[in-house]
């Protein structure tokens, strides 16, 4: 029997990926409940094939959007996915454990799940990991927080981790190819820099020149991307570009008055 679960995701022209979720979890949740956001390629045909609740809304930025989504579900646990990410089979194991879920016993609000990017079907096993995240949540007991693009799934009581489930992981098929990822973090970038910006935040010499470094540093050293191979160089790299650019961005927010190119939600989608 389907567990107690809603699955959540937020889309918009997702065909490449989105198959790949929704065949990971098939048989697994109560429901599957997606918020799209103007999808015209077979996005909403692969939900509908999967018996998806789709709610069409425009973009709201990412950390709206995925709200919509997590309080149209109705189970009591939430596992929130991207549209670009999978559970594998050693995950979904875990999750369809008694002691995960159902167990009388179970006093958790939330799990933490490691997430691990994948390039031509193989994981990055150094690059950016682990990766944390709380994604498994008792529905009223979290919401999205944090700035676009970078959300975060948090505890409504102040708590940042739930329980870390030991095996298994989410895959994120985030990299179709280098040009395309580098990209999207220039994207990014902008979306990052601006919502700082709105906080309240200045620019700074010194971080627009460490912070690339010390970026391209954590992810070569301390995570040893290296070992990824070639795929792990670039991967530091990006994330290094991805700093330079948002300190960048911040310094022509703050020195000139531009238009916000993306109109009125504030975020790029996630396909745009």
């Amino acid at each position: 029997m389907p567990l107690p679960l809603s699955v959540s995701i937020v889309c918009k022209n997702n065909e490449s990926t989105i198959g790949r979720t929704l065949e990971s979890v098939a048989g697994l949740a109560s429901e599957i409940v997606a918020v799209d956001s103007g999808s015209t390629d077979g996005t909403i045909a692969l939900l509908e094939k999967h018996g998806a609740r789709v709610i069409r809304s425009p973009w709201l930025g990412h950390v709206r959007t995925k709200q919509l989504a997590l309080e149209a579900c109705t189970q009591e646990w939430v596992l929130c996915l991207d549209s670009d990410e999978s559970i594998d089979a050693e995950l979904r194991r875990w999750i369809e454990m008694p002691s995960t879920l159902t167990d009388v016993n179970v006093n958790e609000n939330g799990f933490t799940i490691n997430r691990k990017v994948f390039y031509r079907d193989r994981p990055l096993n150094f690059a950016w990991q682990p990766e944390w995240r709380l994604r498994l949540v008792r529905r009223d007991t979290a919401r999205w927080g944090g700035l676009d693009p970078h959300d975060k799934l948090e505890f409504v009581d102040g708590k940042s981790w739930g329980d870390w489930l030991p095996e298994g992981f989410i895959r994120h098929d985030s990299i179709s190819t280098w040009a395309e990822f580098f990209a999207k973090q220039a994207q990014h970038a902008r979306t990052m820099a601006q919502s700082m910006r709105r906080e309240g935040a200045r620019p700074s010499y010194f971080r627009l020149m460490t912070s690339p470094v010390g970026a391209f540093l954590k992810q070569m050293v301390l995570k040893q991307a290296w070992r990824d191979g070639w795929p792990g160089w670039l991967a530091a790299a990006s994330t290094a570009a991805g700093s330079l650019m948002k300190h960048a961005i911040l310094f022509e927010l703050a020195n000139t008055e531009i238009p916000d190119l993306r109109g009125a939600s504030g975020s790029a989608s996630p396909t745009e």
